[in-house]
């Protein structure tokens, strides 16, 4: 058994763009600028962004965060994005989700430049990964595909089962899991809430990518021997033992099913640190595309 060690992988990802970014500053060249927008003080957004902005910082690039408070309305929200579409000195942004409930979340994502759009989530972005044109893929996906081409995981033939259809990992992952080329190729069902016999479809599974963010949910019995583990879940798990009086807990019943796979994601240090470095990826991609479309 193989563990895909995200933390391993996305420290040299980020090495790469180091290296990349100094040398953008040798030529003279503008290095890559990521912008992220928060509105209101959920916790594990905060975190979230706080990494980014972090990343961003040992990476090179230039960083601009944006808190609103709770209150924003979608008008003010708009008009930020507005602002952030319109400023040439920034390359890429992102708008942390969960929004409040006064703000159509839809209509924000719309709202966003596609050529800005590094999270991916725009339906221009979505299309072209759908039509396997070049483009801004989610940055979990982009993690997920990294995870298996840098440890060579076969896909080619197999068959892989997404658990989850989440727009932003579950159904972009079952289009690109599918799609020609590696990491691709493999025949694709997608499962979620109203699948029967879920457990005869993992059985069956090569690759097992679970989204679906219930803690244990996949068991070792749901599991053959040899496969492919990712998991994407992550959940608080309330445990006193802890010294934060929780446990980080993905979908997937480690202990258990690590002793039948080949290869498998542990929670945390998975695919959660690949996220960020496919974030940064991403910057790095629009800053050269403004480069070229400047010219």
């Amino acid at each position: 058994m193989t563990i895909l060690d995200g933390k391993k992988i996305s420290n040299q990802i980020k090495d790469e763009i180091a290296t990349e970014v100094s040398r953008m500053k040798e030529r003279g060249e503008k290095v890559p600028h990521l912008a992220a927008v928060i509105v209101g003080n959920d916790g594990a957004s905060l975190t979230y962004v706080g990494s980014k902005v972090r990343a961003c910082e040992r990476v090179g690039f230039e960083s601009t965060l944006i808190r609103l408070p709770n209150t924003t309305s979608e008008v003010e929200l708009l008009k930020t994005i507005k602002d952030l579409n319109e400023n040439d000195d920034i390359d890429g942004f992102i708008v942390q989700l969960p929004l409040p409930p006064q703000i159509d979340t839809q209509q924000v994502l719309m709202a966003i430049d596609a050529d800005k759009d590094v999270d991916g989530f725009h339906p221009t972005n979505f299309g072209k990964m759908a039509l396997d044109m070049s483009t801004f893929i989610p940055a979990t996906p982009f993690g997920i595909l990294e995870l298996l081409d840098r440890y060579s995981v076969e896909t080619k033939g197999k068959h892989t089962v997404v658990i989850g259809r989440s727009h932003i990992v579950g159904r972009p992952m079952s289009i690109l899991m599918g799609r020609k080329g590696f990491p691709g190729n493999s025949t694709v069902t997608l499962t979620h809430s109203h699948t029967k016999n879920i457990t005869q479809i993992t059985s069956q599974a090569d690759i097992i990518i679970s989204a679906l963010g219930v803690p244990n949910f996949l068991k070792a019995e749901m599991v053959k021997d040899d496969a492919v583990i990712i998991d994407v879940g992550i959940s608080r798990v309330p445990d006193d033992t802890k010294e934060k009086g929780y446990c980080i807990c993905g979908d997937v019943d480690f202990e258990n099913v690590s002793k039948k796979a080949s290869y498998i994601t542990p929670v945390p240090g998975g695919v959660g640190p690949m996220t960020i470095a496919m974030l940064l990826k991403n910057t790095l991609l629009a800053r050269e595309r403004h480069r070229a479309n400047n010219k």
